[in-house]
């Protein structure tokens, strides 16, 4: 049973940003071309040059041995993401400690892990990679590449829940022109796990839990025998036994597949 750290009361409402330490894009890459297949997980400093975004999609295809048709559809979908992220920028969204529950559900190489724990989104000092090296600690996790996966995958989370703080916000401020809003809705896997918890242990968050509870916070480890890989169901699945040499801070995972 994992405990959340809680940080320093926050301002109601700040200009949007990741709720973490570092301000930094989940950004996943899924790219298709002649039967070829190429799959990235990674995060994206917003203020680094569009420049390095070609450098690195470039030295990406070189390393990997992709055909450079890659490249253009790399770039799209990076700038992409980008675009949608800094859309927000200079917003105000609402950032006050609250607890919510955040879900893992991967599948990287042959580990499978499952878990989900608690999160205060109003910690601005939090570290989701950091998180995730303890996390691989404790339950003797060898593979370099799931560490990795999960920050990325509790990125993607906080991410989503910023996006409706903002809309939280927008519906405030309209509310108070006697506006009604529009409702905030995502299709986001990632977000509809951390929805579908929320509703489950209610708005009123705590880090104490009863006991009949903790086996909902025991994490679940399995590692899939190499003839069953291709058969595990319901998991978000990762590959990174191909991955190129990267800048550390940016990749997170990465994989290519021949279809």
């Amino acid at each position: 049973m994992k405990t959340v750290s809680l940080g320093a009361s926050r301002p109601s409402s700040v200009n949007f940003r990741m709720p973490t330490r570092d301000n930094l894009v989940p950004i996943r890459v899924d790219v298709e071309v002649d039967g070829q297949r190429y799959r990235d997980a990674f995060t994206w400093n917003p203020r680094d040059p569009d420049s390095e975004i070609i450098t690195f999609a470039k030295r990406t295809a070189k390393d990997l041995k992709l055909p450079a048709n890659f490249v253009p559809q790399m770039l799209q979908s990076i700038q992409g993401q980008l675009a949608e992220f800094r859309s927000y920028e200079g917003q105000e969204m609402q950032i006050k400690e609250k607890i919510v529950p955040l879900k893992l559900d991967l599948r990287v190489n042959n580990t499978v892990i499952r878990d989900q724990f608690l999160w205060d989104i109003g910690n601005l000092d939090s570290d989701p990679e950091e998180f995730a090296r303890t996390l691989c600690d404790d339950l003797n996790i060898t593979d370099p590449e799931v560490g990795p996966a999960i920050a990325v995958s509790i990125r993607e989370q906080l991410y989503e829940i910023a996006n409706q703080s903002v809309s939280v916000m927008r519906e405030k401020q309209l509310s108070k022109k006697g506006r009604r809003a529009p409702e905030f809705s995502s299709n986001s896997k990632a977000m509809n796990n951390a929805v579908d918890l929320f509703k489950y242990f209610g708005s009123k968050g705590s880090v104490i839990r009863k006991r009949k509870e903790w086996y909902l916070y025991e994490p679940v480890v399995d590692v899939v025998p190499n003839a069953e890989a291709g058969v595990v169901d319901g998991k978000e699945e990762l590959n990174p036994s191909s991955r190129p040499k990267k800048r550390l801070e940016e990749v997170k995972d990465a994989s290519l597949q021949s279809l």
